[in-house]
Protein backbone atom coordinates (compact mmCIF):
# COMPACT_ATOMS: atom_id res chain seq x y z
CA UNK A 1 0.00 0.00 0.00
CA UNK A 2 1.24 3.60 -0.37
CA UNK A 3 0.99 5.19 3.19
CA UNK A 4 2.22 8.82 4.35
CA UNK A 5 3.44 9.61 7.70
CA UNK A 6 3.42 13.50 8.97
CA UNK A 7 6.26 13.75 11.77
CA UNK A 8 9.78 11.84 11.48
CA UNK A 9 10.16 12.54 15.83
CA UNK A 10 10.44 8.87 17.65
CA UNK A 11 7.29 7.52 16.85
CA UNK A 12 7.25 8.89 13.15
CA UNK A 13 10.26 7.57 12.00
CA UNK A 14 10.26 4.37 13.85
CA UNK A 15 6.54 3.73 12.25
CA UNK A 16 7.37 4.77 8.47
CA UNK A 17 10.46 2.77 8.79
CA UNK A 18 8.74 -0.69 10.25
CA UNK A 19 5.64 0.03 7.66
CA UNK A 20 8.42 0.04 4.71
CA UNK A 21 10.37 -3.28 6.20
CA UNK A 22 7.00 -5.21 5.85
CA UNK A 23 6.29 -4.22 2.53
CA UNK A 24 4.33 -0.62 2.02
CA UNK A 25 5.72 2.12 0.21
CA UNK A 26 6.02 4.68 2.48
CA UNK A 27 6.76 8.57 2.09
CA UNK A 28 7.83 10.53 5.49
CA UNK A 29 7.66 14.43 5.71
CA UNK A 30 8.39 16.91 8.82
CA UNK A 31 8.43 20.77 9.42
CA UNK A 32 11.96 20.36 10.40
CA UNK A 33 13.55 20.83 7.14
CA UNK A 34 17.13 19.89 8.43
CA UNK A 35 15.77 16.56 10.08
CA UNK A 36 14.59 15.94 6.64
CA UNK A 37 17.98 17.09 5.15
CA UNK A 38 19.50 14.83 7.85
CA UNK A 39 17.64 11.82 6.58
CA UNK A 40 17.46 12.46 2.91
CA UNK A 41 21.90 12.08 3.35
CA UNK A 42 21.77 9.44 5.05
CA UNK A 43 21.68 10.17 8.88
CA UNK A 44 19.49 9.15 11.43
CA UNK A 45 18.46 11.57 13.86
CA UNK A 46 17.64 9.86 16.82
CA UNK A 47 19.25 6.92 18.26
CA UNK A 48 16.67 4.15 18.35
CA UNK A 49 18.05 0.20 17.70
CA UNK A 50 17.20 -1.53 14.94
CA UNK A 51 16.80 1.97 12.44
CA UNK A 52 20.49 1.70 11.96
CA UNK A 53 19.38 -1.88 9.84
CA UNK A 54 15.56 -1.36 8.56
CA UNK A 55 15.82 2.67 7.18
CA UNK A 56 18.97 2.24 4.57
CA UNK A 57 17.24 -1.44 3.63
CA UNK A 58 14.06 0.27 2.80
CA UNK A 59 15.11 3.10 1.46
CA UNK A 60 17.85 0.82 -1.20
CA UNK A 61 14.72 -1.35 -2.38
CA UNK A 62 12.79 2.09 -3.03
CA UNK A 63 10.27 1.62 -0.43
CA UNK A 64 11.18 4.31 2.32
CA UNK A 65 12.07 8.17 1.29
CA UNK A 66 12.14 11.18 2.98
CA UNK A 67 10.61 14.85 1.50
CA UNK A 68 10.59 18.96 2.59
CA UNK A 69 7.43 19.23 0.83
CA UNK A 70 4.49 17.81 2.97
CA UNK A 71 1.76 18.45 0.19
CA UNK A 72 4.55 15.86 -1.95
CA UNK A 73 3.84 13.42 0.95
CA UNK A 74 0.15 14.01 1.15
CA UNK A 75 -0.29 13.45 -2.25
CA UNK A 76 1.45 10.20 -2.29
CA UNK A 77 -0.45 8.03 0.66
CA UNK A 78 -3.80 6.78 0.35
CA UNK A 79 -3.31 6.49 4.32
CA UNK A 80 -1.66 9.10 5.98
CA UNK A 81 -0.22 8.63 9.89
CA UNK A 82 -0.06 11.61 11.55
CA UNK A 83 2.59 11.22 13.83
CA UNK A 84 3.10 14.54 15.06
CA UNK A 85 4.21 15.97 18.72
CA UNK A 86 1.63 17.18 21.23
CA UNK A 87 3.43 18.81 24.23
CA UNK A 88 2.08 19.77 26.82
CA UNK A 89 0.61 23.13 27.70
CA UNK A 90 1.28 25.44 31.12
CA UNK A 91 -1.94 24.11 32.64
CA UNK A 92 -0.73 20.18 31.76
CA UNK A 93 -3.14 19.81 28.83
CA UNK A 94 -1.81 18.75 25.66
CA UNK A 95 -1.02 20.85 22.56
CA UNK A 96 -3.32 20.09 20.22
CA UNK A 97 -1.94 22.50 17.46
CA UNK A 98 0.43 20.36 15.03
CA UNK A 99 -2.99 18.12 14.91
CA UNK A 100 -5.36 21.13 13.66
CA UNK A 101 -1.89 22.42 11.49
CA UNK A 102 -2.03 18.56 9.55
CA UNK A 103 -5.66 18.65 9.49
CA UNK A 104 -5.96 21.82 7.60
CA UNK A 105 -2.22 20.66 5.58
CA UNK A 106 -4.72 17.35 4.38
CA UNK A 107 -7.70 18.64 3.59
CA UNK A 108 -6.05 21.00 1.24
CA UNK A 109 -3.74 19.21 -0.72
CA UNK A 110 -5.41 15.92 -0.93
CA UNK A 111 -7.25 15.46 -3.96
CA UNK A 112 -8.43 12.09 -3.49
CA UNK A 113 -9.44 10.14 -0.80
CA UNK A 114 -7.42 9.13 2.81
CA UNK A 115 -7.62 7.43 5.63
CA UNK A 116 -6.12 9.74 7.97
CA UNK A 117 -5.14 7.89 11.11
CA UNK A 118 -4.07 9.51 14.46
CA UNK A 119 -0.81 7.33 15.88
CA UNK A 120 0.25 10.42 18.61
CA UNK A 121 -1.10 10.38 21.65
CA UNK A 122 -4.56 12.62 21.86
CA UNK A 123 -6.68 12.90 24.53
CA UNK A 124 -10.27 11.43 24.26
CA UNK A 125 -12.50 13.01 21.43
CA UNK A 126 -9.56 14.47 19.40
CA UNK A 127 -10.35 12.54 16.85
CA UNK A 128 -14.32 13.91 16.49
CA UNK A 129 -12.27 17.11 16.27
CA UNK A 130 -10.14 15.83 13.66
CA UNK A 131 -12.90 14.62 11.69
CA UNK A 132 -14.58 17.96 11.96
CA UNK A 133 -11.02 20.01 10.97
CA UNK A 134 -10.96 17.73 7.78
CA UNK A 135 -14.47 18.68 7.03
CA UNK A 136 -14.22 22.68 7.53
CA UNK A 137 -10.69 22.87 5.88
CA UNK A 138 -11.63 20.69 2.53
CA UNK A 139 -15.37 22.41 1.82
CA UNK A 140 -13.67 23.58 -1.94
CA UNK A 141 -12.54 20.52 -2.80
CA UNK A 142 -15.48 18.30 -1.21
CA UNK A 143 -12.76 15.68 -0.99
CA UNK A 144 -13.82 12.65 1.54
CA UNK A 145 -12.10 11.43 4.18
CA UNK A 146 -12.16 8.35 6.56
CA UNK A 147 -10.80 8.97 10.51
CA UNK A 148 -8.87 6.44 12.65
CA UNK A 149 -7.14 6.15 15.62
CA UNK A 150 -4.14 3.62 16.29
CA UNK A 151 -2.48 4.62 19.54
CA UNK A 152 1.33 3.54 19.36
CA UNK A 153 2.98 1.44 22.31
CA UNK A 154 6.08 1.59 21.43
CA UNK A 155 9.14 1.79 24.24
CA UNK A 156 12.27 4.17 23.48
CA UNK A 157 14.82 2.13 22.88
CA UNK A 158 13.04 -1.42 21.66
CA UNK A 159 10.75 0.54 19.65
CA UNK A 160 11.31 -1.42 16.39
CA UNK A 161 10.70 -4.46 17.61
CA UNK A 162 7.34 -3.44 19.60
CA UNK A 163 6.30 -2.29 16.47
CA UNK A 164 7.13 -5.58 14.34
CA UNK A 165 6.11 -7.75 17.45
CA UNK A 166 3.43 -6.23 18.92
CA UNK A 167 1.19 -7.79 21.94
CA UNK A 168 -1.71 -6.19 20.48
CA UNK A 169 -2.92 -3.43 17.83
CA UNK A 170 -5.68 -0.87 18.39
CA UNK A 171 -7.71 0.51 15.88
CA UNK A 172 -10.64 2.61 16.77
CA UNK A 173 -12.73 2.94 13.69
CA UNK A 174 -16.24 4.23 13.10
CA UNK A 175 -16.74 2.49 9.35
CA UNK A 176 -15.74 -1.21 8.11
CA UNK A 177 -13.79 0.56 5.09
CA UNK A 178 -11.49 2.08 7.76
CA UNK A 179 -11.14 -1.22 9.45
CA UNK A 180 -10.56 -3.47 6.77
CA UNK A 181 -7.76 -0.88 5.27
CA UNK A 182 -5.79 -0.93 8.89
CA UNK A 183 -5.96 -4.40 8.84
CA UNK A 184 -4.81 -5.04 5.13
CA UNK A 185 -1.86 -2.37 6.26
CA UNK A 186 -0.74 -4.62 9.47
CA UNK A 187 -1.59 -7.74 7.44
CA UNK A 188 2.59 -8.76 7.23
CA UNK A 189 2.86 -8.05 11.18
CA UNK A 190 -0.22 -10.06 11.91
CA UNK A 191 0.79 -13.20 10.06
CA UNK A 192 4.52 -12.67 9.83
CA UNK A 193 4.81 -12.61 6.74
CA UNK A 194 8.03 -10.43 6.47
CA UNK A 195 11.76 -11.25 7.37
CA UNK A 196 12.27 -10.01 10.29
CA UNK A 197 15.28 -7.37 10.84
CA UNK A 198 15.73 -7.44 14.07
CA UNK A 199 16.19 -11.42 14.86
CA UNK A 200 18.64 -13.04 12.92
CA UNK A 201 16.88 -16.25 12.74
CA UNK A 202 13.65 -14.67 12.26
CA UNK A 203 10.17 -14.08 14.01
CA UNK A 204 10.41 -14.66 17.59
CA UNK A 205 7.72 -17.97 18.67
CA UNK A 206 4.49 -17.02 20.33
CA UNK A 207 1.14 -15.91 19.86
CA UNK A 208 0.68 -13.27 17.08
CA UNK A 209 -0.68 -9.93 18.36
CA UNK A 210 -4.26 -9.41 18.94
CA UNK A 211 -6.39 -7.05 16.77
CA UNK A 212 -8.58 -5.31 18.84
CA UNK A 213 -10.74 -2.96 17.15
CA UNK A 214 -12.65 -0.64 19.11
CA UNK A 215 -14.37 3.46 18.23
CA UNK A 216 -12.34 5.97 18.13
CA UNK A 217 -13.04 7.64 21.67
CA UNK A 218 -11.84 4.39 23.27
CA UNK A 219 -9.04 3.63 21.56
CA UNK A 220 -7.30 6.92 22.28
CA UNK A 221 -8.79 6.79 25.80
CA UNK A 222 -6.97 3.44 25.73
CA UNK A 223 -3.69 4.82 25.00
CA UNK A 224 -3.87 7.75 28.14
CA UNK A 225 -5.21 4.75 30.44
CA UNK A 226 -2.67 2.85 29.96
CA UNK A 227 0.52 5.04 30.48
CA UNK A 228 -1.37 6.51 33.50
CA UNK A 229 -1.92 3.32 34.79
CA UNK A 230 2.44 2.10 34.55
CA UNK A 231 3.26 6.12 35.95
CA UNK A 232 1.09 5.01 39.17
CA UNK A 233 3.12 1.31 39.47
CA UNK A 234 5.94 3.64 39.23
CA UNK A 235 5.17 5.58 41.76
CA UNK A 236 3.60 3.05 44.11
CA UNK A 237 7.17 1.24 43.86
CA UNK A 238 8.80 3.77 45.00
CA UNK A 239 6.70 4.64 48.00
CA UNK A 240 6.82 1.15 49.05
CA UNK A 241 10.66 1.62 48.51
CA UNK A 242 10.75 4.94 51.11
CA UNK A 243 8.60 2.35 53.47
CA UNK A 244 11.29 -0.50 53.08
CA UNK A 245 14.38 1.83 54.02
CA UNK A 246 12.31 2.71 57.59
CA UNK A 247 11.22 -0.81 58.24
CA UNK A 248 14.65 -2.55 56.87
CA UNK A 249 13.01 -4.41 54.07
CA UNK A 250 14.74 -4.82 50.81
CA UNK A 251 12.32 -3.23 47.60
CA UNK A 252 14.18 -5.72 45.23
CA UNK A 253 13.07 -8.74 47.37
CA UNK A 254 9.09 -6.97 48.06
CA UNK A 255 8.50 -5.93 43.86
CA UNK A 256 9.91 -9.69 43.00
CA UNK A 257 7.35 -11.14 44.76
CA UNK A 258 4.72 -9.21 43.99
CA UNK A 259 5.32 -9.23 40.23
CA UNK A 260 5.03 -12.82 40.19
CA UNK A 261 1.64 -12.42 41.29
CA UNK A 262 -0.34 -12.51 37.93
CA UNK A 263 -2.75 -9.93 38.57
CA UNK A 264 0.26 -8.05 39.06
CA UNK A 265 2.96 -8.76 36.99
CA UNK A 266 6.84 -7.71 37.27
CA UNK A 267 7.21 -4.42 34.65
CA UNK A 268 7.24 -1.13 35.82
CA UNK A 269 7.58 -2.03 39.80
CA UNK A 270 10.80 -0.15 39.60
CA UNK A 271 11.92 1.72 42.94
CA UNK A 272 14.38 4.60 42.03
CA UNK A 273 14.87 7.90 40.60
CA UNK A 274 11.05 7.38 38.84
CA UNK A 275 9.80 8.47 35.39
CA UNK A 276 10.71 10.37 32.27
CA UNK A 277 10.50 10.61 28.83
CA UNK A 278 8.46 12.41 27.06
CA UNK A 279 5.39 9.86 27.34
CA UNK A 280 4.38 9.20 30.28
CA UNK A 281 5.09 12.71 32.60
CA UNK A 282 2.99 14.70 29.71
CA UNK A 283 0.45 11.67 29.14
CA UNK A 284 -0.04 11.77 32.92
CA UNK A 285 -0.91 15.78 33.15
CA UNK A 286 -3.21 15.35 30.04
CA UNK A 287 -5.01 12.15 31.51
CA UNK A 288 -5.57 14.50 34.47
CA UNK A 289 -6.71 17.49 33.04
CA UNK A 290 -9.33 15.46 30.50
CA UNK A 291 -10.58 13.83 34.00
CA UNK A 292 -11.32 17.30 35.11
CA UNK A 293 -13.04 18.44 32.34
CA UNK A 294 -15.34 15.85 32.59
CA UNK A 295 -15.86 15.86 35.87
CA UNK A 296 -14.25 12.80 37.43
CA UNK A 297 -11.69 13.30 40.03
CA UNK A 298 -8.31 11.63 39.34
CA UNK A 299 -6.82 12.40 42.78
CA UNK A 300 -4.50 9.36 43.07
CA UNK A 301 -2.79 10.17 39.26
CA UNK A 302 -2.34 13.58 40.79
CA UNK A 303 -0.68 11.66 43.71
CA UNK A 304 1.45 10.08 41.29
CA UNK A 305 2.74 12.74 39.57
CA UNK A 306 3.41 14.09 42.96
CA UNK A 307 5.22 10.98 44.07
CA UNK A 308 7.80 11.17 40.89
CA UNK A 309 8.34 14.92 41.20
CA UNK A 310 10.20 14.16 44.33
CA UNK A 311 12.18 11.65 44.10
CA UNK A 312 15.08 13.86 43.20
CA UNK A 313 14.72 15.56 46.63
CA UNK A 314 15.10 11.88 48.08
CA UNK A 315 18.07 11.48 46.04
CA UNK A 316 19.63 14.98 46.86
CA UNK A 317 18.59 13.51 50.88
CA UNK A 318 20.92 10.45 50.35
CA UNK A 319 23.26 12.27 48.61
CA UNK A 320 23.70 15.13 51.47
CA UNK A 321 23.59 12.67 54.48
CA UNK A 322 26.70 10.96 52.80
CA UNK A 323 29.08 14.39 51.61
CA UNK A 324 27.30 16.52 54.46
CA UNK A 325 28.26 19.43 52.06
CA UNK A 326 27.71 19.42 48.64
CA UNK A 327 29.48 22.49 46.98
CA UNK A 328 32.64 22.30 45.09
CA UNK A 329 32.46 19.02 45.39
CA UNK A 330 33.55 16.90 42.15
CA UNK A 331 30.50 14.91 41.52
CA UNK A 332 30.35 11.98 39.00
CA UNK A 333 26.98 11.20 37.18
CA UNK A 334 26.33 8.30 34.92
CA UNK A 335 23.43 8.45 32.46
CA UNK A 336 21.58 11.37 30.91
CA UNK A 337 18.86 9.68 28.84
CA UNK A 338 15.42 9.51 30.67
CA UNK A 339 15.82 5.41 29.91
CA UNK A 340 18.52 2.69 28.41
CA UNK A 341 19.22 2.53 25.08
CA UNK A 342 17.83 5.80 23.67
CA UNK A 343 19.55 9.06 23.12
CA UNK A 344 16.16 10.80 24.43
CA UNK A 345 16.83 13.30 27.68
CA UNK A 346 13.17 15.16 27.31
CA UNK A 347 11.94 15.12 30.94
CA UNK A 348 15.00 13.12 31.80
CA UNK A 349 15.50 12.77 35.69
CA UNK A 350 19.12 12.62 35.25
CA UNK A 351 18.35 16.18 33.67
CA UNK A 352 16.58 17.26 36.44
CA UNK A 353 19.55 15.77 38.77
CA UNK A 354 22.59 17.63 36.97
CA UNK A 355 20.55 20.68 37.42
CA UNK A 356 20.38 20.96 40.57
CA UNK A 357 23.57 19.38 41.42
CA UNK A 358 24.87 22.54 39.44
CA UNK A 359 22.40 25.15 41.59
CA UNK A 360 24.19 23.60 44.70
CA UNK A 361 27.62 24.45 43.25
CA UNK A 362 28.91 20.85 43.02
CA UNK A 363 31.33 20.57 39.97
CA UNK A 364 29.67 17.64 37.66
CA UNK A 365 31.34 15.42 35.81
CA UNK A 366 29.06 13.39 33.40
CA UNK A 367 29.24 10.54 30.89
CA UNK A 368 26.57 8.81 28.84
CA UNK A 369 26.84 6.10 25.72
CA UNK A 370 24.32 8.48 23.72
CA UNK A 371 22.66 11.22 25.00
CA UNK A 372 25.40 13.65 25.67
CA UNK A 373 25.06 15.59 22.67
CA UNK A 374 21.48 16.61 23.35
CA UNK A 375 22.28 16.88 27.35
CA UNK A 376 24.96 19.55 26.19
CA UNK A 377 22.18 22.02 24.47
CA UNK A 378 21.27 22.09 27.59
CA UNK A 379 23.57 21.68 30.44
CA UNK A 380 26.46 23.93 28.49
CA UNK A 381 28.33 23.88 32.24
CA UNK A 382 28.64 20.17 32.63
CA UNK A 383 32.13 18.31 31.62
CA UNK A 384 31.32 15.79 29.77
CA UNK A 385 33.65 12.90 29.33
CA UNK A 386 34.30 9.80 27.05
CA UNK A 387 33.96 7.29 29.37
CA UNK A 388 32.81 6.11 33.17
CA UNK A 389 36.29 5.90 34.18
CA UNK A 390 36.79 9.55 33.33
CA UNK A 391 33.15 10.35 35.19
CA UNK A 392 34.32 8.79 38.39
CA UNK A 393 38.61 10.03 38.00
CA UNK A 394 38.91 11.70 41.51
CA UNK A 395 35.15 12.19 42.26
CA UNK A 396 33.91 12.36 45.83
CA UNK A 397 30.77 10.66 44.80
CA UNK A 398 29.73 8.96 41.89
CA UNK A 399 25.79 9.00 40.87
CA UNK A 400 23.74 6.17 38.71
CA UNK A 401 21.00 8.13 36.78
CA UNK A 402 20.11 6.28 33.84
CA UNK A 403 20.46 2.53 34.02
CA UNK A 404 22.62 1.25 31.04
CA UNK A 405 24.21 -2.03 30.78
CA UNK A 406 26.89 -0.70 30.12
CA UNK A 407 27.34 0.49 33.63
CA UNK A 408 26.70 -2.88 34.89
CA UNK A 409 29.90 -4.46 33.12
CA UNK A 410 32.19 -1.46 34.41
CA UNK A 411 35.52 -2.66 36.05
CA UNK A 412 34.37 -1.56 39.84
CA UNK A 413 37.97 -2.10 41.64
CA UNK A 414 39.20 0.40 38.61
CA UNK A 415 36.94 3.20 39.64
CA UNK A 416 37.19 2.48 43.11
CA UNK A 417 40.82 2.89 42.83
CA UNK A 418 40.73 6.35 40.82
CA UNK A 419 37.77 8.08 43.33
CA UNK A 420 38.76 10.86 45.44
CA UNK A 421 36.36 9.10 47.92
CA UNK A 422 34.65 5.52 47.05
CA UNK A 423 30.73 6.55 47.72
CA UNK A 424 28.24 5.46 44.85
CA UNK A 425 24.36 7.01 45.24
CA UNK A 426 22.62 4.54 43.10
CA UNK A 427 19.16 5.98 41.58
CA UNK A 428 18.31 3.37 39.76
CA UNK A 429 19.24 -0.40 41.87
CA UNK A 430 21.10 -1.14 39.38
CA UNK A 431 23.92 -2.67 41.14
CA UNK A 432 24.44 -5.03 44.34
CA UNK A 433 24.54 -3.80 47.68
CA UNK A 434 26.29 -6.64 48.78
CA UNK A 435 28.74 -6.61 45.96
CA UNK A 436 29.66 -2.90 45.87
CA UNK A 437 30.50 -3.02 49.95
CA UNK A 438 32.77 -6.40 49.33
CA UNK A 439 34.30 -4.30 46.88
CA UNK A 440 35.11 -1.40 49.24
CA UNK A 441 32.70 1.37 48.36
CA UNK A 442 30.39 3.09 50.04
CA UNK A 443 26.80 2.28 48.48
CA UNK A 444 23.48 3.99 48.73
CA UNK A 445 20.45 2.89 46.84
CA UNK A 446 16.21 2.90 47.01
CA UNK A 447 14.59 0.77 49.35
CA UNK A 448 17.22 -1.61 50.21
CA UNK A 449 19.51 -1.85 53.56
CA UNK A 450 22.65 0.57 53.15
Amino acid sequence: MKISVIGTGYVGLVTGACLAEIGHEVVCTDNDAAKIKTLESGGIPIYEPGLEKVIPKARKEGRLSFRANPADAIGAGDAIFICVGTPPLPNGDADLSAIDHVARLVATEAKSPKLVIEKSTVPARTGQELKRALSVYSRKSNVKFHVASNPEFLREGTAVEDFLHPDRIVVGVEDEAAEKQLKEIYRPVLERTFTCPVHATGCPDGPAPAWLVTTINSAELIKHASNSFLALKISYANMVADLAERLGADIGEVVRAMGMDPRIGPSFLSAGLGFGGFCLPKDLQAFVHLAERSGVDFAMLREAEKINKGRIDRFFEKLREALWVIRDKRVGVLGLAFKPNTDDIRFAPAIDLVERLLVEGARVRAYDPEAMERARAVLPKVDYVKSAYEAAKDAEALLIATEWDEFRKLDWEKIRDTMARPLIIDGRNLLSPRDMKERGFEYRSFGRPD
